[in-house]
């Protein structure tokens, strides 16, 4: 794995590069059962850099075809597509619980989150606000010409998975279903952690875009490191969409960057989610903090990437006292992979000689290591910022402050963050308001009395944040405004209206909101 990252964080081109990508002929994605460390299922050939480009470039042809359909049209499309997944679910979710050890409960959800995201931009498709339509009529007194404004499809697009959600960011997950609303075509490259489901996921979404209409290749899908380095270097590729690791995200992001023609990049790359209670709140709901916190910690094996990594309070005895309990009757689950279950291990020894708050118990098979928890006093994560960084899985820095004076510089010090919680009392409205600000700045959603994990998907929802939460913090990787990523502007000068687009047009035959300028 290092020489794969030494390989991605070279530029492209040359002649080392070039070696870095060749994938051999027999290497191969085998899935692990998460429950007993075993592989599971049929191994999946790892792609070629020639069927790379062969999936790239059919993305690009069918993509042609598919942003020249009426968004409306597509609408349609998105819908048919929710509904063969949903008609697949039960066996979607036994391939992802074989490979995820998710379970199906949870998976079952998922899968109607990916398929209400499908749905969710079918309605966004038709509402038509998402093209931004602008129009600047002529004006003769002031010399200015006739300008109508759009956004298009940017082209074809790469989307890497996420470990930890086989459905809602995988191959029909939030990414390819907002790149498709746009207009776009998706290449796709699966993760490691579950390459049966994404084949089974592609093979739905690919036999329900061609029974809808859409052209073959619309939706491509690649396996394997090498096969992302060559994605992501394609020179058709025109913007990525990735949900990982910030240092798996960070290559990346470089290697876009440093691409003879470079793309944007829109990487999710990890958080620590700071949580504040205030002293009223700790003394008002000591035992609802402490379990909640437990539960939100733990939840999905600690694999969410808005985990409350961080939980600052009071330098309160009964408080401590209580999450110690709360975090000390959880156990481990297992996690997605063995790397994963490793690498929390390795962190959990590096963190020992802090002092442990609390430790869970481990969960059954070799892939569950137990939750844990330690305290630090403010000064001294002030001191030592590095034992803040995120921990992926059940680990969390209990951080305690002696006055709100402490409380305000640690605010002030956090790196950016998805989420920022608040947890307070009514007569903590002037203490909130100060730190407000503060947090605004350093997280892409704020939460009141709430905890973290669980993202609503919506019209209103934002899923970002600055670095290192993501590398773009102006863009949302779910709900809506997730289109954003996949258009460019465009502007008409002194068209005829029969050449423009419909959405242009003065008869707008689709109804779409538009902007005129004032006094035009």
């Amino acid at each position: 794995m290092a020489d794969w990252w030494a390989a991605a964080a070279r530029p492209a081109g040359g002649r080392s590069q070039g070696a870095a990508m060749t994938v051999v002929a027999d290497q191969q994605v085998q899935g692990i059962d998460p429950r007993t460390g075993r592989p599971v299922g049929h191994p999946v050939p790892a792609t070629t850099a020639d069927a790379v480009d062969t999936a790239v470039r059919a993305a690009a042809a069918a993509g042609e075809r598919w942003a020249a359909t009426p968004a409306p049209q597509r609408a349609g499309v998105l819908e048919a597509v929710a509904d063969a997944l949903d008609a697949e679910r039960d066996a979607l979710v036994a391939a992802a619980d074989r490979e995820t050890a998710l379970g199906t409960t949870r998976l079952t959800g998922e899968v109607a989150r990916t398929t209400g995201q499908l749905r969710m931009f079918a309605g966004v498709l038709r509402d038509g606000g998402f093209l931004d339509a602008v129009l600047s009529p002529a004006d003769a007194a002031a010399g200015t010409p006739d300008l109508r404004r759009m956004r298009i499809p940017v082209g074809p697009v790469g989307v890497w998975s996420a470990s930890n959600f086989p459905f809602a960011f995988s191959v029909a997950g939030g990414d390819t279903a907002s790149a498709l609303a746009a207009g776009c075509g998706v290449v796709v490259k699966a993760h490691e952690a579950h390459p049966e489901t994404s084949e089974a996921t592609a093979a739905v979404l690919r036999t329900a875009l061609t029974a809808a209409g859409a052209s073959d290749g619309l939706v491509g899908l690649v396996h394997g490191r090498e096969a992302g380095v060559a994605l992501v270097d394609h020179p058709l590729l025109r913007a990525a969409g990735f949900t990982g690791s910030q240092r798996g995200g960070r290559a990346l992001a470089d290697r876009a960057a440093a691409r003879p023609r470079p793309i944007p990049f829109y990487g999710e790359l990890g958080s620590v989610n700071p949580v504040i209670v205030t002293r009223a709140a700790a003394r008002a709901r000591r035992d609802e903090i402490a379990t909640g916190y437990a539960a939100s910690l733990t939840l999905g094996a600690g694999q969410f990437c808005t985990n409350p990594g961080l939980l600052v309070v009071p330098d309160d005895a009964e408080l401590l006292a209580a999450v110690a309990a709360a975090v000390s009757g959880t156990a481990g689950a297992p996690m997605l992979t063995p790397r994963m279950a490793d690498t929390y291990r390795d962190t959990v020894q590096q963190r020992s000689a802090l002092d442990t708050l609390a430790t869970g118990r481990p969960g059954d098979g070799p892939q569950a290591p137990a939750p844990a928890t330690w305290t630090v006093p403010v000064p001294r994560l002030l001191a030592e910022p590095d034992l803040g960084e995120e921990v992926f899985g059940p680990a969390g820095l209990v951080v305690t402050y002696r006055d709100e004076s402490e409380l305000a510089e640690l605010a002030g010090d956090l790196d950016g963050s998805l989420t920022a919680t608040v947890h307070a009392e009514p007569g903590d409205r002037e203490l909130v308001a100060g730190l407000l600000p503060v947090l605004q700045r350093r997280a892409g959603r704020l939460i009141y009395n709430g905890w973290p994990t669980g993202v609503a998907v919506n019209w209103a929802q934002h899923h970002g944040g600055p670095w290192p939460a993501t590398n773009a913090p102006g863009f949302t990787s779910v709900g809506a405004r997730a289109i954003d990523r996949w258009l460019v502007p465009v502007a008409y000068q002194g068209f005829p209206d029969e050449l423009l687009p419909p959405e242009l047009a003065e008869a707008n035959p689709y109804g779409i909101p538009r902007t005129v300028q004032p006094g035009r």
